[in-house]
């Protein structure tokens, strides 16, 4: 327990210091814009493969456990648009760019650590932690919520395609129970989500990797931490901001 407080108040100290003001704005304004590259435009093609298989999956389990004569059968594309909207396109993409992200963040700033990089910085009067971190986070706190949008639409996409190629519905009730009784706060709310979650993954990431001590060993043990706690933390907080946004 005084571990776990430990950490707490030194991931609370590390924030204080990321969030300080910038030296030069011209300079982070720049970074921001590669790391929006780096990290958000390569995750782009991880992000819609995943939603297309996972959108064929559900259309396809929904269809075949509603057989019944009495369900209307446009429930399968309803039900596809809401398991989309409401938690795999937000937390099931999160929890994956946590470990593609998250283990990328962390290995890079641990690396940095290890090589006596961020010592040179510190050095030349740079705030390190400002520098490496706050352009990273302001990055995929921007481009996450793109990237759950673009989850949207390949997802109910995907199940639009499995459910057509293989016989399992209509074409005509697929695109019945997308349109019907769509809760626009779904996306608004799938998109809240996901904005807390791209702070919490390279937030997280940043601190294990930034606290690096040691050699190449640590910096492995620096990333697996780094994809856990930032996992848990997602599945936490997704249960808390449903509570509250939901109810």
């Amino acid at each position: 327990m005084f571990k776990f407080f430990s950490q707490l108040g030194s991931y609370i100290l590390f924030l204080k210091k990321v969030f300080a003001k910038p030296e030069k704005s011209r300079i982070y304004f720049r970074q921001l814009f590669l790391e929006m590259e780096k990290l958000g435009l390569g995750s782009l093609g991880i992000v819609i493969i995943i939603s297309i298989f996972m959108g064929a999956v559900i259309t396809l389990q929904t269809a075949y456990n509603l057989e019944n004569p009495l369900i209307p059968t446009y429930l399968v594309g309803l039900t596809t648009r809401d398991s989309m909207l409401l938690e795999f396109s937000s937390t099931m993409v999160c929890l994956i760019l946590a470990g593609k992200v998250g283990s990328n963040v962390a290995s890079e700033i641990g690396t940095m650590r290890v090589t006596e990089q961020i010592d040179a910085l510190e050095i030349m009067g740079i705030n390190s932690a400002s520098y490496l971190v706050l352009p990273k986070i302001i990055a995929m706190m921007i481009f996450i919520p793109f990237l759950v949008i673009i989850s949207m639409f390949f997802g109910i996409l995907g199940g639009y395609l499995a459910g057509v190629g293989f016989h399992a519905i209509a074409p005509a009730d697929y695109l019945y129970g997308i349109h019907y009784f769509f809760v626009p706060f779904y996306v608004t709310y799938s998109l809240a989500k996901s904005v807390v979650f791209a702070f919490l993954i390279v937030s997280v990431s940043s601190y294990y990797g930034y606290f690096t001590e040691g050699g190449a060993l640590e910096v492995g043990r620096s990333s697996t931490k780094a994809v856990v706690y930032s996992s848990i933390l997602i599945l936490t907080f997704n249960l808390i901001l449903t509570q509250l946004m939901l109810t």
